[in-house]
């Protein structure tokens, strides 16, 4: 695959998760996140029926593929989803940003404890600076969202940058041995037969019809883009660079994530908040700046 065109792929696929991130805030306010994840993952089940069917040029799943499949699907889909929903409706779009920028650093210590990578120093300035921007943001009182909830949002928000480094370091084996296509399609209908049982409970007692209308436009976006847009240009992405390479692009996720907030959601960084994005974004520049 063409190299700029791999990294394209990757760097719309992080701007769209962070624009997602961002929008669900107004989603989960209208929508328990039980339901609104399982909406998610049946509403790309449906779309990429299609795409289940195995090329006649790939291999059949052996056991360990089947595997990853699984834990790609549990960390990447089931357990983001719901520690990204729950951690942006306790605290706020903006600070889902902030708390993103440790994607890269946390991506760095995985490759340390799974792939046996070398940690370099820079890396664990990186790192140290990501902490220090999280625990600041810690500190500060969010506008509008009482202390505690908010440490139990940015808690959750920990939990979902672990869960998409352990994504984007498992999607690299993943893609190659499978297409884009049909990982996508494989770890999301995994996402569905695991939210389906909460789903079904919260559908159960939603009151369908308090529903304002403008939810379903953007409940489809949030589950095409959550689904299959993202997923796909990532797993595309990673055929044409390397994994290390390739988290170069999450720096995308944060930005988004903060603009949207600002931008669409009307919400407001405190001088503590911006300090914490700054020693975020700085420890982003170290992680992923081109070594020499």
């Amino acid at each position: 695959m063409n190299r700029i065109v791999a990294q394209g792929c990757l760097a719309l696929s992080m701007t769209l998760v962070g624009s997602y991130v961002a929008l669900s805030k107004p989603l989960v306010a209208a929508m328990p996140v039980f339901l609104l994840a399982w909406l998610r993952f049946a509403i790309g089940a449906l779309a990429m029926l299609h795409w289940l069917r195995k090329p006649a040029e790939e291999p059949p799943l052996d056991a360990a593929t089947r595997r990853l499949l699984f834990v790609e699907a549990l960390l990447g889909n089931f357990l983001f989803s719901i520690c990204m929903l729950y951690g942006v409706s306790m605290s706020s779009a903006a600070a889902a940003g902030v708390i993103m920028a440790a994607i890269p650093a946390v991506v760095a210590v995985l490759g340390w404890l799974w792939l046996g990578e070398r940690l370099r120093p820079r890396t664990l300035a990186a790192i140290a600076l990501a902490v220090l921007g999280i625990a600041l943001l810690a500190s500060a009182r969010s506008p509008g969202a009482q202390t505690e909830q908010a440490l139990w949002g940015y808690a959750l928000l920990m939990g979902a940058v672990f869960c998409e480094a352990s994504y984007a370091v498992i999607g690299k084996r993943l893609s190659a041995r499978l297409s884009a296509r049909r990982i996508t399609a494989l770890i999301n209908l995994w996402g569905l037969i695991l939210m389906t049982p909460p789903g079904l409970w919260a559908a159960l007692h939603f009151d369908w019809g308090s529903t304002p209308f403008w939810v379903w436009p953007l409940l489809l976006f949030y589950a095409l883009a959550a689904s299959i847009w993202t997923v796909w240009l990532w797993m595309t992405g990673l055929r044409g660079v390397s994994a290390a390479e390739a988290g170069v692009f999450t720096v995308m996720l944060p930005i988004s994530a903060s603009l949207v907030g600002v931008l669409v959601l009307g919400e407001r960084l405190t001088t503590l908040q911006w300090a914490a994005m700054g020693l975020a974004l700085g420890g982003l520049f170290l992680a992923t700046r081109p070594t020499r």
